[in-house]
């Protein structure tokens, strides 16, 4: 069946019974799509707004007509959109996080599907194509393997394209054969590489993916030929971008067995930065806490972490806030000297100050192969879930203290109440410059998305009034 791999793709996008996704799915989805709602209002507000708005303006055009550009006034075309609101939920790395894949699936599959949402298209109808979409992608992970991230790619470019893709193709009920030429078509465009880490091309990536999916979509409609066979041909994607340990029939026996979104599910971010830190992150807050730490008192900070997790920790000594992401050494210090992480915390002001660089020599940190515990799997983890850490600190007068953390919150095994998912979401909309009460009714709409006779007005509230 492997080597039938796009067709049973498209056949499962095209073909599963509305029935097949349990309620419960839903419920889930809904709470991912609130929080990418969410994220995609703060990144309009972030470093990426000044470039994504020349590339508007520069010669591009604004369309009054066109697709909604969150968090301003803009309206362009449905690829543009798709680009800078994918760029725009992404830019902060606040966004949820799929660590089979291992990739950021949702700020890819919503700015696509916010292309193709007119007055007669249901929340319901949306979440569908979701949970159909986030599927594909995850599967499709699972079967190339983690060697494929290994060798430099981000998944969050190559694969989560083929989630928008497959998103967009269950909600505007494209047939089989144009589900498989959109896919050759993809095949084509799949990129990101993940030595623009901490760097807005990271976020781009997001984006890029999202345009390129509405674009594939499109051009397959259109009459534009592709393979049919494009995952398991000969010079396919699995040839190109997979490792001797890709197997597609991991994809074929998987899809909705079980679905993603229930199990494993997708983690949703506590800190805006990389996932691989969350961990780390958890077990500062426990230890400054405990250990009264301050700049003064604290002698050293350890964290020792399994082989591996430092891959995607490209910044040491951070310089831009966006570096500082990427940065366990800073992460490390600002636990100290502040014991919170939210936006402020990764602002280029926040990196840069001389309290922060004065703590570094006192930061270490190293990888321990202890720390893979019984994983008998580490092949297939991602940083931000490989084996476990521990961090330990010790006080100037002695007194010392390690905690383990294996699962950080925000995962799906410590998952974010709704509670936790409105005050996220209240927060991301306060840093898009939205008033409470706007930034509460926006919540209320689209926590209820999956009883919305049409979508089309939460859209529009996502554009700056």
């Amino acid at each position: 069946m492997g080597n039938k791999l796009t067709r049973v793709l498209a056949e499962f996008v095209v073909q599963t019974p509305p029935g097949d996704i349990p309620q419960a799915a839903f419920e889930r989805a809904s709470k991912s799509i609130v929080d990418t709602v969410g994220c995609i209002l703060a990144g309009s507000a972030s470093e990426m707004t000044e470039p994504m708005e020349k590339y508007l303006a520069d010669g591009f055009g604004a369309a009054p007509a066109g697709c909604v550009v969150a968090g301003t006034a803009l309206r362009t075309s449905p690829e543009r959109a798709a680009l800078v609101n994918g760029s725009f939920g992404h830019a902060l790395d606040f966004d949820d996080t799929l660590s089979m894949m291992p990739a950021h699936p949702s700020t890819v599959i919503l700015p696509a599907l916010f292309t193709s949402i007119d007055g007669r298209t249901t929340g319901h109808a949306v979440m569908d194509a979701y949970v159909v979409g986030l599927e594909v992608g995850a599967k499709l992970g699972l079967a190339i393997g983690n060697g494929h991230y290994r060798r430099g790619f981000h998944a969050t470019g190559t694969l989560a394209i083929f989630s928008a893709i497959a998103a967009l193709g269950r909600l505007r009920g494209l047939s089989v054969e144009l589900v498989r030429h959109a896919y050759g078509i993809g095949a084509s465009m799949a990129s990101g590489v993940r030595c623009n880490f901490g760097t807005m091309t990271k976020p781009f990536h997001a984006g890029w993916a999202a345009h390129n999916a509405v674009l594939a979509v499109k051009l397959a409609g259109c009459g534009m030929s592709a393979s049919i066979e494009a995952m398991e041909a000969e010079a396919g994607f699995f040839d190109a971008y997979g490792t001797e340990q890709s197997d597609m029939e991991l994809c074929v026996a998987s899809l909705g067995k079980p679905w993603t979104v229930m199990s494993p599910g997708l983690a949703l971010k506590q800190y805006p930065c990389i996932y691989a830190l969350h961990r780390p992150i958890d077990a500062l807050r426990d230890l400054r806490r405990d250990l009264s730490l301050t700049a003064e008192n604290v002698d050293f900070v350890e964290c020792r972490v399994a082989p591996g997790v430092f891959r995607p920790l490209l910044s040491r000594l951070p310089t831009t806030g966006l570096e500082g992401k990427f940065s366990m050494d800073y992460v490390m210090a600002a636990g100290v000297l502040d014991g919170r992480f939210d936006l402020e915390t990764f602002s280029d002001a926040a990196v840069s100050r001389p309290e922060i660089r004065a703590l570094y020599p006192r930061m270490r940190k190293c990888e321990d192969p202890t720390c893979l515990g019984g994983d008998d799997q580490p092949l297939v983890r991602s940083a931000g879930t490989l084996g476990y850490i521990t961090v330990k600190a010790r006080r100037r007068d002695g007194a010392e203290h390690t905690v383990r953390v294996d699962k950080p919150r925000g995962s799906p095994e410590h998952e974010l109440t709704w509670d936790d998912s409105r005050d996220k979401f209240l927060g991301c909309a306060r840093h898009a410059g939205l008033d409470p009460e706007a930034a509460a009714s926006l919540f209320a709409a689209w926590r209820s998305l999956d009883a919305a006779p049409c979508v089309a007005p939460l859209l529009d509230m996502l554009a700056k009034q």
